[in-house]
């Protein structure tokens, strides 16, 4: 199968300040593989890249290496490249570490002393326990501040290494995630189950917001063995 790779909106070949050209392919390359513009299997080479992007070969190649490392690409032949299939109990194994994770961070969070002054755990209240009518409609939208929900948490331990895992672990799992959205329901139980968790928190409630989380983290578990090409064209249709 070959990739017909598709310009982002707004893509440029002129880095920002501080972002190398490398670092620039590496974000859009990586911006395409989780808005399902490019499919697992999704065969490419760097020409195709470089056409599109309006870079040279160097930056591009490096992007990809870097994408190798993480796990997204595979290197096929020379300057063949296709897009990591799904390994399903890769995705699993991902999962179990994002619990653990977080089950140790919610843990932490309750024993907090004064809770009540803490930035992220305000910015929280502030995001998720609002009225229905002020909640966000769009699944990608609310797809983006579920992942921030879950980095906040963790990263309100004061645990830098704990939270860099962590990140590390929720962007290999991110399309899983995204594809949860892609369903109306999913936008107001997402509220519903992180102002639950989080009231939980707040109250020092530990075992019932560590049980909730958990059984919040393995909804979205379950969808991964639901995870199908048709599906994942059907997502790529809805955000193109």
């Amino acid at each position: 199968m070959r990739l017909n790779l598709i310009t982002l909106p707004g893509s440029t070949a002129t880095p920002g300040p501080g972002i190398t050209l490398a670092g620039q392919a590496y974000e859009l390359i990586k911006r395409d593989l989780f808005e399902f513009r490019m499919l697992p299997g999704d065969e490419f080479t760097e020409s195709e890249l470089v056409a599109r992007l309006g870079v040279s070969r160097t930056p591009v190649r490096q992007a990809l290496y870097r994408l190798e490392r993480e796990g997204f690409v595979l290197l096929r032949h020379r300057s063949g490249w296709r897009v990591h299939p799904f390994d399903f109990e890769r995705f699993e194994a991902l999962y179990d570490v994002r619990i653990v994770l977080e089950q140790a961070a919610v843990t932490r969070l309750c024993g907090l002393h004064n809770m009540n002054s803490h930035g992220e755990l305000t910015a929280l209240k502030h995001l998720w326990l609002i009225p229905p009518e002020e909640r966000l409609r769009s699944g990608t939208q609310v797809a983006e501040q579920d992942e921030a929900f879950h980095c906040a948490l963790v990263a309100a331990t004061g645990n830098a290494e704990m939270a860099k895992i962590h990140r590390d672990v929720t962007e290999k799992i991110r399309i899983i995630r995204q594809l949860d959205f892609t369903k109306d329901h999913r936008v107001d139980a997402t509220y519903q189950e992180h102002g639950a968790i989080l009231r939980a928190i707040l109250a020092r409630r530990t075992d019932e917001a560590v049980r909730m989380l958990k059984s919040h983290i393995e909804m979205s578990k379950a969808e991964v063995r639901k995870i199908t090409l048709h599906r994942l064209q059907a997502a790529r249709q809805m955000l193109t």
